[in-house]
């Protein structure tokens, strides 16, 4: 039997998906930690419906790394848009809630789905609590809800809990079982830091054998990452992980030229993030760089299977 390298990868949403895709090609062991803290659109509705924790980036995260058909795969993204009562939910996310419904708990839930799916690894969600995330703004702000944080466009100064949540202790597992840790790409304030605010889980992480490698956002997002160089968003990751506790950074090093670019600047108010390598030198973390992005359907993203690739490629060389 061959022993793979496992991987352990936290995140959430669009971003840590698109990554996914990429690692579920490679003969690797995969366990996607993912938050479970968004409260708009159907996600929200059925929070509030159901008293449960969010399914939205959980059955997303799912779907990315199952081998399902794309018949299947239409299946699970399909929306009640024409019916007012089903609420433009997705079979996805009402397929985890109907599960969640019928055995309690996301443990006994995500692995009928996964056999369902043929999901290629694990899926497990930070915490089984059903807690809302809060952000402090630079005008002295509270922000309730990861819909409001991303909505707001406001300078974040901070990320908490509104209650205390325990971490799920399968993650816990992962983690000092783990080859390799990332921090996927995705929204720094409300995907990959929510996985940082608790002390417990942070020690884990820290006394990991394994190495920890951020894969860098493409762009900025305003009021989260404004301004930022691939150097500021280690820091702000490592002001909650620890100095110095990050290892690897993955991130693109290709000027990025089109009315696209434009467009995210006037219109979204997102930049190209910058890879400032002096900085990272002085750091002390190693720098892996390529063209790391594509444009898929008008919006710029990781390149998945380039960005496989690289950290298939870390992990081989025996770093």
């Amino acid at each position: 039997m061959i022993n793979l390298k496992k991987v352990v990868i936290f995140g959430g949403g669009s971003g840590l998906s698109q990554i996914l895709k990429g690692l579920k090609l490679f003969p690797l062991d995969v366990t996607a930690v993912v938050s479970v803290f968004d409260n708009g659109k159907s996600t929200g509705r059925l929070r509030k419906d159901y008293h449960i924790p969010a399914v939205g980036d959980i059955s997303k995260v799912l779907l990315s790394m199952s081998d399902c058909n794309n018949d299947v795969r239409e299946l699970m993204n399909y929306r009640f848009k024409k019916s007012k009562s089903l609420g433009n939910h997705s079979i996805k996310n009402l397929l985890l809630t109907a599960l969640l419904d019928l055995k309690g708990s996301f443990a006994s839930s995500l692995p009928i789905l996964e056999n369902i799916l043929n999901v290629k690894g694990k899926v497990l969600p930070i915490s089984e609590d059903n807690v809302d995330l809060i952000a402090y703004t630079t005008d002295g702000k509270k922000l309730v809800g990861e819909s409001q944080i991303t909505e707001s466009n406001k300078i974040i100064t901070r990320i908490d809990y509104s209650n205390k949540i325990n971490i799920n202790p399968l993650v816990i597992k992962a983690v000092k079982e783990a080859d390799l840790v990332i921090f996927s790409s995705g929204s720094l304030m409300t995907s990959i830091i929510p996985h940082l605010l608790n002390d417990e889980l942070n020690k884990v992480i820290n006394k990991s054998k394994a190495k920890k490698m951020y894969i860098c956002n493409l762009f900025t997002q305003p009021g989260e990452t404004s301004n930022f160089k691939v150097s500021d968003h280690l820091k702000l990751l490592e002001s909650y992980l620890g100095k110095g506790s990050i290892d690897i950074v993955l991130a693109n090093g290709v000027k990025m030229n089109s009315n696209l670019v434009k467009k995210y600047a006037t219109k979204e108010q997102k930049g190209q993030v910058e890879l400032d390598l002096p900085a990272l030198e002085k750091m002390g973390v190693k720098v892996i760089s390529d063209k790391l992005y594509k444009i898929e359907n008008n919006v710029y993203r990781h390149d998945e299977l380039k960005t496989a690739y690289l950290v298939f490629s870390y992990l081989m060389d025996g770093e």
